[in-house]
């Protein structure tokens, strides 16, 4: 049997674990930054994401169109990194984000027909890596 029970100390592992790479990654900008004379300065982030009370097939056109005009979707292909959980609204979740910060965070870019909307939270603490990859603060050296 290959299913694996997840002991909530694996999932706490995995959580500190992501924030202690976070904090390493955030520590040699700065040092880069300082080394070359720079200011960093820390902008809040944002993510995009599908509204808890989009309909299924609103959310499937959404996501089609995302995929289909900008958002890296690769990652939740099939046996990608981030397929699973496998919900359109985890999906499309993803792919907005993505078509979000590609084009820049954009106004207007979050909207998809009225399926998504911009939180200051981050997603990746309830659905743990899923969007880790995006859900680090903006920094911008001067």
């Amino acid at each position: 049997n290959n299913n694996k029970n997840i002991e909530p100390s694996d999932m706490a592992s995995s959580v500190a674990f992501e924030v202690v790479a976070v904090a390493v990654q955030l520590m040699v900008v700065l040092l880069i930054a300082a080394g070359h004379g720079g200011v960093v300065v820390m902008v809040e982030a944002d993510w995009c994401v599908a509204k808890s009370d989009a309909s299924h097939d609103a959310l499937q056109k959404a996501l089609d169109y995302a995929c289909g005009f900008g958002a890296d979707c690769t990652p939740i292909q099939p046996s990608a990194n981030c397929y699973l959980p496998n919900t359109v609204q985890a999906h499309a979740s993803y792919a907005f984000n993505s078509y979000y910060q590609r084009k820049g965070n954009a106004p207007g870019a979050c909207d998809f027909a009225g399926t998504a909307t911009i939180t200051n939270t981050d997603p990746s603490l309830s659905t743990p890596s899923f969007f880790s990859f995006l859900s680090h603060p903006k920094l911008i050296t001067y």
